[in-house]
Formats: structure tokens, sequence, C-alpha cells
């Protein structure tokens, strides 16, 4: 990516992948054709093992198709320890291996949440103490040096629902704190509005830390139901907290303007959350999602 573009990109996440092998989900062979179908040339790798892991299978896959990789995803739960390096360095460098042999340039990185994304349990406090707000800076400092240095990837920092950085508050503090040479910002937009963070006040205020998007919208109705039940995060999508563009929140129209603005290149990928989705839902989605967000800036663009 040289020029100052917006390059809108998809997930599996949109056609309702959040597992490696999981007999509700979108099988990736049809994953890999709809996204081509509907006119996307770019993609993350989703959850490691949904899609083929020797890259050269991967890469004829992907070249049949004519389609990229702009990031892989890890998970991480450094505030419960240093000694959780060991944990998640090992997952991460596989990912990281696939994702560099693909040309992609970035790892999207998601915190441990405190209530478990499936049964909503809690497992751990929701808050955090210095000590662990230390190990999570740390964590991540480390991670994004051996990111840079052993593969040339950005680790790209995703705030969560159900974790412990996903206000704005939170955001500010890891932002604060941590080393923008090893770690900026995938502004997811759904999360963001989920958790009361401004996507257009990060962009404004951080705007030399934001190096992803997750372009997503919620909707407003559900988000007060979840807020007024204290609803969990998997209680939450199954209630359909997020909603196709352009009928939620955030503007995704203002977003757009406001990236292009940074005047750099940018990755903003589609990431509906839609498990668990019948076979035949995600595909129209993906191709409206693609056109409205195509028409909301003038460089903006699928390639």
């Amino acid at each position: 990516m040289t020029e100052n573009k917006l390059i809108i990109g998809t997930a599996p996440d949109s056609w309702g992948v959040w597992f490696a092998d999981d007999p509700k989900q979108t099988p990736w062979e049809r994953f890999l054709d709809e996204v081509a179908e509907s006119g996307y040339k770019w993609i993350e790798l989703g959850p490691y093992g949904y899609l083929p892991n020797d890259p050269a299978r991967l890469a004829e896959e992907l070249k049949q198709r004519d389609l990229k990789v702009t990031a892989g995803t890890v998970f991480t739960a450094f505030h419960r320890g240093l000694d959780q390096w060991e944990t998640a360095w090992e997952p991460a460098r596989k990912v990281a291996e696939l994702t560099a042999a693909m040309g992609g340039e970035h790892i999207v990185v998601i915190p441990a949440m405190w209530r478990d994304d499936v049964t909503g349990e809690a497992v751990e406090s929701g808050e955090l103490t210095e000590k662990a707000w230390s190990d999570l800076f740390s964590g991540h400092n480390r991670l994004g040096k051996t990111l840079l240095e052993d593969f040339g990837l950005k680790q790209q920092f995703h705030s969560h629902a159900d974790s412990h950085v996903g206000a704005q508050a939170d955001i500010e503090t890891l932002l604060a704190s941590t080393d923008p040479q090893y770690l900026n910002l995938c502004l997811d937009t759904g999360h963001a509005e989920y958790c009361g963070a401004s996507s257009l006040e990060l962009i404004k205020n951080y705007p030399d830390r934001i190096g992803y998007l997750h372009l997503k919208q919620i909707n407003p109705d559900v988000l007060r139901q979840v807020n007024e039940e204290n609803m969990t995060w998997a209680a939450a999508n199954l209630a359909g907290v997020m909603t196709e563009p352009p009928n939620g929140l955030p503007d995704l129209r203002a977003v757009i303007e406001a990236v292009e603005g940074l005047n750099r290149p940018i990755f903003g990928i589609v990431e509906q959350d839609m498990y668990p989705v019948s076979f035949d839902v995600p595909m129209p989605i993906a191709k409206r999602t693609r056109n409205y967000l195509l028409s909301c800036g003038s460089r903006t663009t699928v390639q």
C-alpha cells in the first residue's frame, strides 16, 4: 500500500466464522468463493486453522480467486502475568508465520475477555489492578517488538467488548502507556460504540495511532437493552446487537471521511459478527456493505 487510500476488505467473521472448525460455520472454500464474488480483494485469515495452514496451498487458493491477506489474528491475556508470554507466543508465532508468508503486514491482537464469549460466564474480575495494567503494557510492547523484528508485522490492538480494554478511558490509557513503534490501534467501530467509546474522537485525538480498522455498526435499540439488562457480549450477539450498515451507529460515512483525512494508506475490514448464521445470509449483506462503504469516500476502494 503506497497510495493514501482506505482499502476495504472483509473477514471470515462476516461469514459467521468464530472458530477454526465448527459445523455451524460456512466452509472455507465457500467463504473464499463468496468473498471474490462479492467484489472484495483483501481478507483476514480469521481463526488459525479455518483457512489452510500450508502456505503453498493457501497461496494457490487465494491466487485462484485474486485475493490477498491483510492480517492474521491472535489472542492474549498479558494482564494475567508475565508468564502469559509462553502461552501467547506459540500460537502467535504460527499466525505470524502464515500472515507474513501470505504478504500480510498486520497482526490484530484481541485481549482476553473477562466473561466467556460463548457462555457469558465471568472467568475473572472485570477490573484490573495497577500491576495487571503494567503487565498488559509490558506484554504488548514485547509482542509488538517481536512481531516487527522477527516477521516485519505490525501489532494492531483490538479493544473488545467484555474485555478490560473497551471504554474510551481504557483505550486512552493503553495508548498512553505503550510504545507506538510496537502497538497501534485496530479501531473497531462496532466494539468502540458498544463500549461507549467514540471512533471519531479517537481518530481526531490519536491520528498517528490508528493503524487499522474494523468497520461495523451497532443497533442502538439493542444496545440500550444490553446496557439496561447488563447482557454479556455473547447474549448481545444473539440479540442482534450488530447490524448491517448503514442502519446503526457509529456513522461510518463520518468515520471514513475522518480516516481519509489522515492522508495515509489504511485497511478498513468489514467485520460483522454473525455467529451462528445460515450459510445463505452473509453474501448479500457483504455485497451491500461493500457498495455502501465505497459510496462513503472519494479515496475509498477495494484495491
